[in-house]
């Protein structure tokens, strides 16, 4: 169903990220531009998937709300970024197929970028090196997929 009113709402990011430092930046560049209510964090692949699948430490759907979008990292530990978008992609719950996963990673390999997309993911973007340039793409990451795109919410 989509919502008339569905950017009044706070929105939720799931950032999964083993690297601090860019963890970091991520969350500054969508906080210096107000354009996410709430980012949640996790490290690696067995931790996202606990949260979308609400189990563990994430059963609790007030502290643990469904994100509209999911940033992930391809190279995590205990599950790559790959493995836990197929999982989510598997998974029989409608309302994880509906959320958008975006990767945000260092890699340029053709063989990433096509498993990806074979995954179903929704966006491939690659991390530039350069400080002002990858806070440009947080920016306008931000803003494409929670002010300008709309969604269906359960």
């Amino acid at each position: 169903m989509l919502s008339e009113d569905v950017h009044s709402a706070p929105l939720t990011i799931l950032l999964v990220e083993d690297d601090l430092p860019h963890a970091e930046l991520v969350k500054r560049g969508l906080e210096a531009h107000q354009i996410a209510n709430r980012i949640y964090h996790v490290t690696d692949g067995e931790a996202a998937l606990d949260y979308l699948f609400r189990q563990g430490v994430y059963t609790d759907p007030v502290t643990s709300p469904r994100p509209h979008v999911v940033l992930l990292d391809l190279r995590l530990p205990r599950l790559s970024g790959l493995e836990v978008l197929r999982e989510i992609r598997a998974s029989s719950d409608s309302n994880l197929h509906a959320i958008p996963v975006v990767v945000l990673t260092t890699s340029t390999a053709a063989q990433d970028v096509t498993s990806a997309y074979e995954q179903h993911v929704n966006s491939y973007l690659v991390k530039p090196v350069d400080f002002a340039q990858f806070m440009q793409l947080i920016h306008d990451l931000g803003f494409y997929w929670l002010s300008w795109n709309y969604y269906s919410v359960a």
